[in-house]
């Protein structure tokens, strides 16, 4: 599913109280929301969705594929995201 389809999808569970225009401006609103909350917080938590939070990746030698020459890959930030349980009953 796409962001496109994932927006039709909110407008059909929301009925004739939202547009397509309202959809995808919630939709944004809450994509936006979690990326603030990562941002500040260090971590998003919806019970039974799941848990976005912040990953430390520790610098690591990683090979070149193309000339597999060694190279030094710095340290980083990812998210994570952790499944909750109502979600990984639905999926199993």
């Amino acid at each position: 599913m796409n962001k496109a389809e994932l927006v039709e999808e909110i407008k059909r569970l929301s009925g004739d109280d939202c547009s397509k225009a309202c959809a995808e401006r919630a939709l944004n609103n809450v994509l936006q929301a979690i990326m603030n909350g990562i941002k500040t917080k260090k971590s998003v938590q919806l019970i039974g969705f799941g848990s976005f939070s912040v990953a430390r990746r520790a610098s690591r030698t990683g090979v070149n594929p193309k000339t597999h020459a060694r190279i030094q890959i710095p340290a980083s930030k990812t998210v994570k995201f952790k499944v909750g349980s109502k979600f990984k009953e639905l999926v199993a």
